[in-house]
This record gives C-alpha cells, sequence and structure tokens, in this order.
C-alpha cells in the first residue's frame, strides 16, 4: 500500500488541509476533528484503498483501517498536515469544544470510568473463581467443591479476599481518576477516597442493618450528630465529593498565598470536604445512588422479557450516540452492591447486541459479491463476535441498513430470552463470545443459548432482507 498516496486522497476528500484541526488514531481507527464534517466526501472516501468505514460521534471524524494500517496512514497524514503528535487525549479535548453539554457530560464519565475498568474486571472474574468453587451443583449434585473437598475452602476464601478488594477500596479509586479529570490532585482525591472507606467506620455495606437496630454510631460535634458510615462500594458520593475537592482546591490556590499554598490548601480542601460529605452531600447522594440501582434492578426484574426485548434492540442505537458510555458508572454501581443488585444486567444484555452485530455482518460477507466489501466483513464480523463492534456496525451493518435492522430484532430476541431466566454477570470484560467467563456460574448456559439464538435470528433475517433488497434493486 502506499500510504503518502492514501493519505494525500484523504485529505483531499475530508475537504483539504485547512478542513483538520486534529488527527489521531486509536487500533483501529483513524480520529481526526474536521472544522466542517459537511465538506467530507463520504462516498469518495468509501473508495480510498484500505478504508473498511467510517463515522461521525462525540465531535470526531472516525475512518477504520484497521490494526497494523492506520498507524501508518496517519503517520502519512501528520507529515503533510504538519500537526505534529497528537494523542486520543489531544483530539478528544479538541473535539469537546464542539459537542453539546450532554456529549460532554458522557465523554466525562467515560474519561473518569475508563481508566479503573481493569480494575473491576480483575475484582469481577475472581470473584467468578471464587463462586466456582462455592457454587452448589456445578460439579457436583447437590454440593460445591469446598463441601466435596474442604482443603480447598482457604483457597477459595484467599481468592474471594482478592475479589473483594477493588470493590471495597473502590472510592479511592474513583477519588483519584475523578480528582484527575475534574482538575485537582489526584493524590489528594485518593486521600479522600481513603476517608471514605475508613476502618473506624461502620462498613457502608452493614449500614442497612445497623440502621434498623438503631445502633449507627457517630460523631457529636456540638451537639450536632454526624454518622460514622463508610462508602465502600459508592460511586455517586464519591464523584460529588471529588468534584467538591477539586472546585475548592482550586479556589483555594487562587487566594492562598503562595508561600503558604502548599500548607493551606490540602488541608482546608480536605477538611471542608469531609466535613461536607459527612453532613449533607454523601448521604444525599448514597441514598441517590441506591434509588438508581434499584430502580434499574427492579425494571429489568420486573418487566422481564419484555423490558429485556427492549433494551436489547435499541442498545446498538444507543451505542451509535455515544451514550452507551454512561453504562459504565451504572455497572460499577451494580457490581460494588452485587449481594444486593446480583450483578449487571447490562453486560449480557450488551453481548447479546454486539454478537448480532457481528452475525448481520457476516450475513452480508455471504450475500454480497464485492471482494473489498467481503474482505470487510469477514474480520468485522469476527471481531464484533469477540466484543469489539465498530467496524462491522459503521463499516457494513449501518451502511446498507438491513444488516442493522436485522441484528436489532436478533438482539432484542436474544435479549428477551435471557432476561426471562435473569442472567447477569458478575465481571465487566469482552462483551461477546469470550464474556462467559464475566457471566455468574448459574447463568452461562443461559448466556450461550442466548448468543446462539442472537447469531441464528440475525444472520438468518440478514440473508432474507438482502436477498429481498437484492430482488428490489433489479
Amino acid at each position: 500500500m502506499d500510504f503518502p498516496k492514501i493519505a494525500k486522497e484523504l485529505i483531499e476528500k475530508l475537504g483539504g488541509k485547512e478542513n483538520i484541526s486534529g488527527a489521531a488514531h486509536c487500533s483501529t481507527r483513524l480520529r481526526l476533528v474536521l472544522n466542517d464534517e459537511s465538506k467530507a466526501d463520504k462516498e469518495g472516501i468509501e473508495q480510498i484503498e484500505g478504508v473498511k468505514g467510517q463515522f461521525a460521534v462525540a465531535g470526531q471524524y472516525q475512518i477504520i483501517f484497521g490494526a497494523g494500517t492506520v498507524n501508518k496512514v496517519h503517520a502519512a497524514m501528520t507529515e503533510i498536515l504538519g500537526l505534529g503528535d497528537m494523542t486520543k487525549s489531544d483530539v478528544a479535548n479538541l473535539s469537546a469544544e464542539k459537542q453539546g453539554l450532554l456529549q460532554r457530560l458522557v465523554k466525562g464519565l467515560a474519561d473518569i470510568f475508563v481508566p479503573i475498568i481493569p480494575a473491576i474486571v480483575a475484582g469481577g472474574l475472581l470473584m467468578g473463581l471464587a463462586n466456582v468453587f462455592t457454587a452448589q451443583g456445578l460439579f457436583i449434585d447437590d454440593k460445591s467443591l469446598i463441601d466435596a473437598y474442604p482443603n480447598l475452602a482457604d483457597l477459595a476464601a484467599m481468592i474471594n479476599t482478592f475479589a473483594n478488594a477493588p470493590f471495597v477500596y473502590l472510592p479511592i479509586l474513583l477519588a483519584f481518576s475523578a480528582s484527575r479529570k475534574f482538575g485537582g490532585n489526584p493524590f489528594l482525591g485518593a486521600a479522600l477516597g481513603m476517608l471514605m472507606v475508613h476502618p473506624d467506620l461502620l462498613n457502608g455495606w452493614g449500614f442497612s442493618a445497623a440502621s434498623l437496630s438503631g445502633d449507627i454510631p457517630y460523631w457529636d460535634i456540638f451537639g450536632f450528630h454526624i454518622e460514622k458510615v463508610g462508602y465502600q462500594g459508592s460511586v455517586l458520593p464519591v464523584l460529588a465529593a471529588t468534584w467538591i475537592l477539586a472546585r475548592l482546591e482550586n479556589g483555594f490556590r487562587k487566594i492562598i498565598p503562595s508561600v503558604l499554598d502548599n500548607l493551606l490548601t490540602p488541608l482546608l480542601a480536605l477538611f471542608i470536604t469531609g466535613i461536607l460529605t459527612f453532613t449533607f452531600v454523601g448521604p444525599i447522594t448514597h441514598k441517590l445512588g441506591f434509588l438508581i440501582g434499584d430502580g434499574l434492578t427492579w425494571l429489568y426484574d420486573t418487566t422481564g422479557f419484555i423490558g429485556g426485548a427492549i433494551f436489547g434492540a435499541f442498545y446498538a442505537p444507543i451505542v451509535i450516540t455515544g451514550m452507551h458510555q454512561t453504562f459504565i458508572a451504572i455497572e460499577t454501581q451494580l457490581l460494588a452492591d452485587m449481594a444486593h443488585t446480583g450483578g449487571t444486567f447490562i453486560f449480557p444484555i450488551a453481548a447479546m447486541s454486539n454478537v448480532a452485530q457481528g452475525a448481520a455482518c457476516l450475513g452480508v460477507m455471504f450475500l454480497i459479491k464485492d471482494a473489498k466489501v467481503k474482505g470487510i466483513a469477514l474480520p468485522s464480523g469476527i471481531s464484533a463476535l469477540l466484543g469489539i463492534t465498530e467496524p462491522a456496525m459503521f463499516g457494513v451493518n449501518l451502511k446498507y441498513r438491513y444488516p442493522f435492522i436485522a441484528a436489532m430484532v436478533g438482539s432484542g430476541v436474544s435479549s428477551a430470552f435471557i432476561a426471562l431466566f435473569n442472567a447477569k454477570a458478575q465481571a465487566l470484560g469482552a462483551a461477546g463470545l469470550p464474556g462467559i467467563i464475566s457471566i455468574k456460574p448459574d447463568s452461562i448456559a443461559v448466556y450461550c443459548i442466548g448468543m446462539l439464538i442472537s447469531f441464528v435470528i440475525t444472520f438468518v433475517l440478514t440473508l432474507l432482507l438482502g436477498l429481498r433488497a437484492q430482488r428490489k434493486a433489479k
């Protein structure tokens, strides 16, 4: 491939040098910020060698080239444009200027939660491994592995301790990441997170029982009782408290003389935020967080297959808008309170949608005779089955429309099936075939059948709708 030629053609089809203000790339996509997206010649871009798809989202114009190619195209483009090296964050910040309030909110949540996902994934998967030892009837009738082999009990207990750590200390992880996003000192944020899970406080998960018994410990500050309750596994209280901390920190730095800045700013910011957290902010947002989690869980458990069908059918359109990034925050809360919620129902439904997108893409491969389309559809379809849907969705399915419609139907039906049996995940991960390891042991069979339903219905419907479209074209 002649990468300088590809880059030159691409710049021309994008409206020229003056229309491109930023360029970066991820593993498969070129991420661009265009001054005027209407100047992009979409049909012309599709004809450029190596292009597998294109779409505009969150203020960015993204072009799919695939791994091993995109970095070379990017290098050739930046040399011509003279933009210099830009990271994904640089481009994201540049594109944020073009976004509305809702889009900025979604991006902000993603920027906070994405960095801590590896810790949540590790904890959830370790929890799944611990459940393998303790699940009744999984391998032995009416017995768990530790019932049959007591010498495994300590191993299971050790793994369970490892698994709980990211959720018990979630406020520390979250406060560190959020402080960095809000413009504060992340280490000061981490200190706030540590305060919220301090061992002198009543464990957050024991609050309900203590509340019923009327045995909640408190500080008596001049006759004002402040509950000594921790925020283990909480999300909203941490985000609210960290935002306040960052605002106070930056405010104090503006008014405190530089000679006293390093001494007084951290002291005042942490002290005032701590008081506000335990008196007003924490209790209010803690209840709000539980209401949201309980409400979503109730909705899923109550509406059953109907709710699952609706959510599953519209999951892919939600992905197009980028709003699915907000689900990370919700899933983190559901997983942190797993003893109460039973896990996250969003992950299995996302997997049904991803498998459907993959099946639709593979269906197109069988229908279309164009060698270039086949070359894009096969790897894109496989990628979607493994949990990465952008190439399939934007490169193939949305382009022909009927595969996307078929995928919505397949996802809706399969999501209705898994919702009927209340399938839930105990960890985050790759929402697709590899997602089996994230599913609760008692839901694995349902999850696998659901993926099969999603694939078969979508694949067959794609073929039928595709043949119909071809007949109409004739």
